[in-house]
């Protein structure tokens, strides 16, 4: 076998080649010594070379043996290849958190388009019906006046028509001078020209000309022009900056502050607002503190929290659901106000904004609460979670701001999942079943479905907030009817009572409605305010034993009982973390002996109460805490589930009727 020869521009100082010898294998041959084989290896000249060779011109040169270099190099070359397989799994998890951006963000805009063609279609319907009603208007108004100016005309000309006539024939006798005619025309015509000439005729108009069209056409132009924006920025996680004392440390019970600095992938400043943000101080047993984001609208963003127990915490600062530099910071929280090196214990006056909500920014969906304040617990239920189904996502087992929660006796859980439009049914086992739903604003489509129910005959009602009406379905997802139209303002819970009525809360409205399944309105109760037959913000509805109909106030905190009249029986709840307090209650449900089972939205946990309001007790959720509850059930085979928006999942726990 022929030496191979060296490439055109290997160096000019190798010099050995690969040759099989016989009985030797491939080995190194030196190439300027025929048949020498390289033993060693010059480390001065990083070459291998032979006895010969270090006779020679390598002589002075320090080597070792070739075969120690050659497994030191094999080793380093290992180490290499492993160094660049360990990175593989950091590409790999950044490749799909990319795509999963990339099909968020392709999913967003395409909503949005929807959103925007769905937008001017419904505009492009109310210009052309306020046209049609502007031009009907129009006939009408003409089609008056004109009927009043000719019925006055056709008179004026049927009495000049008649004077003309009557006067002709007179003017006849009195040219022929026939006495006998003049006689006969006298008595025939003379007292009808008298009754003509002393006649009293309308002479003046009746009506009038006018007929303009005022169009306030530049307040509307102007408003178009304006209508709409996209909402974003280039704000990205690994360039944001957090700053401020509430990185390290804050005093238990004082308000502390963190700002937050956005910046786009080259470092530079971000100046605009509404981006995404989250954030959390905690212990390894769940959050536990109350605080709230505040959007300056320039880029940068206020964390103001309070912690109410000392020790060692984690704050956990994200953007668009990725850490941003040095996040998670350690915290420390002590009693001492002078231990942390702040003059006035780090008080600081916070916005007034709802314990524990997302700052709220146009065009931004909100989700669930973001801080979960639990506090020690009193005589808790020995129950645990049984499962958590979904993920954030669109498809089939995924969610995205979950809401409300429905079960049936065929042992099917009902997701209302808002932003993908749709309703996706689980078995009690939470196997995914089916899900249906388009987006639209037509009848059998759905705009932000957010509470559901079943009826007794099997039907699937869906509160469908945005479209304003209850949508029907039969339990297969075929669209039958919808109801409220016309009426609602805001659906945002549905129930059916022991009539098999349909209760609807109507969030925008204030407003309970209990409907027929025909559509037609049996009563409505409540308007805005804080009194007892007041709400401000209700949410979601259950119906007891007695077909009492209870309702969750959630701006006002409590939860109140009407009977299936409407008149007010009782409430209960206030503002604040203790037990049997709410900060804005959402789902609620009614077990078999008539406790009434609340999801505390703002305190991210469940309370159970007895029929008359009096607290009992807490759903144990330490295993898995919340993130922001909205509806709740009670499953066919007795136990809770739950919207968990926050965490885009439902859970099931155990519960001891």
């Amino acid at each position: 076998m022929e030496a191979q020869q060296a490439s055109p521009d290997s160096s000019s100082e190798e010099c050995t080649v690969l040759e099989a010898l016989p009985g030797k294998g491939t080995a190194l041959i030196c190439s300027q010594h025929k048949g020498k084989v390289s033993v060693l290896y010059c480390l001065a000249c990083e070459i291998s070379v032979c006895e010969d060779c270090m006779n020679g011109e390598h002589a002075e040169h320090p080597t070792d043996s070739l075969e120690n270099i050659v497994d030191q190099q094999l080793a380093a070359l290992q180490d290499r290849v492993d160094s660049a397989k360990n990175r593989l799994p950091q590409i790999r998890r950044a490749v799909q958190s990319l795509r999963d951006i990339l099909q968020q963000l392709n999913s967003q805009r395409s909503s949005i388009e929807e959103d925007i063609h769905s937008s001017f279609s419904e505009l492009y319907k109310t210009l052309d019906t306020r046209k049609s009603v502007l031009l009907m208007e129009l006939e009408v108004t003409y089609g008056l006046k004109q009927k009043v100016l000719q019925a006055q005309l056709d008179t004026l000309l049927q009495e000049e028509a008649a004077i003309n006539y009557n006067c002709s024939l007179t003017g006849e006798a009195l040219d022929g001078e026939n006495k006998a005619v003049i006689l006969q025309t006298h008595k025939d015509v003379g007292e009808r020209l008298g009754d003509l000439a002393s006649q009293g005729l309308p002479l003046q108009p009746e009506e009038n000309d006018q007929l303009d069209l005022m169009m306030e056409i530049e307040g509307l132009r102007k408003s178009i022009h304006n209508l709409g924006t996209i909402v974003t920025t280039n704000a990205v996680a690994s360039q944001t900056e957090a700053s401020g004392e509430g990185l390290e440390q804050c005093v238990v019970g004082q308000p502390a502050t963190v700002v937050i600095t956005t910046r786009d992938k080259s470092g530079g400043l971000c100046k605009t607002g509404n981006a995404i943000i989250s954030a959390e101080v905690c212990t390894p047993d769940g959050s536990v503190a109350d605080g709230e984001i505040v959007d300056h609208k320039n880029g940068t963003y206020e964390f103001q929290y309070t912690v109410k127990k000392e020790g060692h915490f984690s704050l956990a600062l994200r953007l668009y659901d990725q850490h941003i530099k040095g996040s998670p910071f350690q915290l420390k929280v002590t009693t001492n106000a002078a231990s942390t090196g702040s003059s006035d214990g780090g008080a600081r006056k916070r916005s007034a904004k709802s314990p524990g909500s997302r700052s709220r920014q146009k065009g931004v969906r909100r989700g669930g609460s973001l801080f979960s304040t639990p506090k020690k617990r009193v005589n808790p239920i020995e129950d645990d979670l049984i499962f958590r189904i979904g993920t954030k996502g669109r498809n089939k087992g995924e969610f995205t701001n979950l809401q409300g929660v429905a079960a049936c006796s065929e042992g099917k859980i009902l997701i209302a999942d808002s932003n993908n439009q749709c309703v996706q049914i689980f078995s009690n086992t939470g196997e995914f079943q089916s899900r249906f739903g388009v987006r639209g604003r037509l009848p059998g489509q759905l705009q932000r479905p957010t509470g559901v129910a079943v009826h007794p005959n099997g039907d699937i009602i869906i509160a469908d907030y945005d479209n304003k009406w209850v949508s029907i379905f039969s339990s297969e997802g075929k669209y039958k009817a919808k109801l409220g139209s016309g009426r609602l303002m805001g659906p945002k819970g549905v129930s059916v009572d022991q009539n098999g009525h349909v209760i609807v809360v109507d969030n925008k409205a204030c407003t309970v409605f209990i409907f027929q399944p025909s559509g037609k309105l049996v009563t409505k109760f409540g308007s805005r305010g804080n009194g007892d037959r007041q709400f401000a913000g209700p949410h979601f509805a259950a119906v007891n034993n007695n077909n009492e109909i209870i309702i969750t106030d959630f701006h006002n905190h409590s939860v109140k009982v009407f009977n299936a009249d409407g008149e007010f029986l009782l409430k209960f709840g206030s503002n604040g973390e203790g037990n049997g307090q709410f900060n804005a209650p959402t789902g609620v449900a009614v077990d078999v002996n008539g406790n009434i089972i609340v999801a505390d939205w703002g305190n991210s946990r469940i309370q159970v109460f007895d029929g008359s309001g009096s607290f009992l007790s807490y759903i144990n959720t330490a295993a898995d805490p919340l993130y922001g509850p909205q509806g709740l059930a009670l499953t066919s085979d007795g136990h809770v589930v739950v919207a968990d928006s926050g965490n885009h999942c439902f859970k099931v726990y155990r519960y001891l009727q």
